[in-house]
């Protein structure tokens, strides 16, 4: 709903003082200091829990053209996560967000360095909620205190998956706490956490929303975190699936575009929203994916690689068309070297004129909500979780697997496997997941990032390629500011 995002401003200017925090990695950060007085009532518990959702949402690039410590929550994840896949790259070679794609990220990069702190800021006001969450409605204070910890356990799934072991905080603490607030805590225990924070989730909150967190999406997440853990929980993953499949409460969309231009539609489990138009409350990552009439500020990002365009003229199905679109030269090719996103085209804007696309007057203030989570993820992570990594005839994740194919077209009985395979399910993941940040912890998750990427990177010549660019350095940044107590990922 995204009225709620009004409500920061007239609700939660006491709260936060200041965005130009000089120290994201801290427990109070200067963005999200609470004072002694401030959490008396259940609405002001309220007010701080809208204020985890816009650290989430983070800070369009329009409105803050410095890359440096503006908290783009969300905005910049797709180049740490679909630019470090085979799925796609930047249009140019300059410039820190072309790193991502030939795997020569530093420690100094400043879109990496951003969303780690980016994921902290949420962590460490989902504290400060925390903190004073007894000053809620005695009714209430459950149902807040799992919403904090949703949103917590989101943001530490987050840091474990693309950097490892980091700092594990989980209270306001003191900011001279520097050995709680820097030494990096093993990925197992940081699961740990995940798993008891989402758990909560579960217990504790209803389907109410889908633009807040909910028991669906605590379920969908948790059900992800059994699948990527260290020893797997597999048929905690299959229950947790089948617990929102059962529920009735969530369908595929009949047509694939729908998901995506319908908010909060009946597949969406969990997304955050935008406002179109509005500075403060929009997204410029939609102007950014185009590149041929280029509407965003970089010559273009997410261009789609043509192994995947490949997946998508052979796999997509319907999808393929609204998926990605090609421009000029690149539109008479059959497979483009160029091809751009359309599944976030700012505000949906019709680009049917191949010639020079259009995009509206404001497309770097776009209000196309980011999903997190959707029900054809939770059908193929049922099907994964029944498959435990290896073929599997199952009739359930046989179903469950072409229940997502069938949308796309293809024929229930002809094109139903007997077996299933975890290329087959890796490939649908890809054609009908793309660009929403899911492939490249889908290879990691299923054992064969390395093979896979290590091949896309001698295709592509990205000679810097090796296993240990598989975790992203921990930003020099922080590690200056723990006087040596956070230690460097191997380069």
């Amino acid at each position: 709903m995204k009225y709620i995002k009004f409500l920061i401003f007239a609700v939660t200017g006491a709260m936060f003082v200041s965005c130009d925090t000089e120290e994201f990695l801290n427990p109070l950060p200067d963005s999200a200091i609470v004072t002694n007085s401030f959490f008396k009532s259940d609405e002001d518990v309220l007010a701080g829990i809208i204020g985890m959702y816009d650290a989430v949402q983070g800070v369009n690039e329009n409105t803050e053209s410095s890359s440096i410590r503006y908290n783009r929550g969300v905005q910049l994840e797709y180049l740490l996560t679909e630019h470090r896949s085979d799925n796609t790259r930047s249009k140019t070679l300059e410039g820190s967000r072309a790193d991502f794609h030939r795997y020569i990220v530093e420690p100094d990069n400043v879109q990496s360095e951003d969303y780690y702190q980016s994921m902290y800021e949420i962590i460490f006001r989902a504290n400060n909620v925390l903190e004073y969450v007894s000053n809620a409605s005695a009714s209430n204070i459950k149902k807040y205190s799992a919403e904090a910890k949703f949103l917590r356990g989101y943001a530490y799934f987050n840091l474990v998956r693309l950097y490892g072991a980091v700092p594990l905080v989980t209270r306001v603490v003191n900011s001279d706490e520097k050995e709680l607030l820097f030494t990096r805590i093993e990925e197992a225990k940081i699961y740990e956490q995940i798993v008891a924070d989402l758990q909560e989730g579960v217990t504790y909150l209803d389907n109410a929303h889908k633009s807040r967190a909910s028991k669906a999406a605590a379920q969908g997440l948790l059900a992800k975190v059994y699948l990527t853990q260290p020893t797997r929980n597999y048929a905690g993953a299959k229950q947790l699936c089948e617990d929102i499949i059962n529920s009735g409460k969530f369908s595929l969309e009949s047509d694939f575009k729908d998901v995506f231009y319908n908010e909060l539609n009946d597949e969406i489990i969990f997304a955050i929203q935008y406002l179109s138009g509005n500075p403060d409350e929009s997204q410029g990552f939609s102007s950014e994916f185009t590149s041929y009439s280029r509407q965003g500020r970089q010559d273009g990002l997410n261009i789609v690689n043509p192994n995947l365009a490949e997946d998508f003229i052979a796999n997509g199905g319907n999808r393929t068309a609204v998926s990605y679109a090609a421009f000029g030269e690149d539109a008479e090719l059959s497979i483009p070297e160029n091809a751009e996103v359309i599944k976030f085209l700012p505000d949906g804007y019709d680009i049917s004129d191949t010639n020079l696309p259009t995009y509206g007057g404001g497309p770097s203030n776009a209000g196309n909500d980011w999903i997190i989570l959707r029900y054809s993820d939770v059908l193929l992570m049922h099907a994964e979780a029944i498959m435990e990594g290896n073929t599997t005839n199952s009739i359930d994740a046989i179903n469950s697997f072409m229940e997502v194919r069938v949308r796309a077209g293809f024929d229930p009985i002809a094109d139903r496997p007997s077996v299933l395979t975890v290329n087959e399910l890796l490939l649908e993941r890809r054609v009908e997941l793309a660009f929403e940040n899911h492939r490249f912890f889908d290879l990691v998750r299923l054992g064969v990032a390395h093979d896979v990427l290590g091949a896309h990177a001698t295709l592509k010549g990205y000679t810097s390629y090796n296993i240990r660019r598989l975790l992203l350095p921990i930003p020099s940044r922080e590690i200056n500011l723990s006087d040596g107590i956070l230690t460097q990922n191997p380069q």
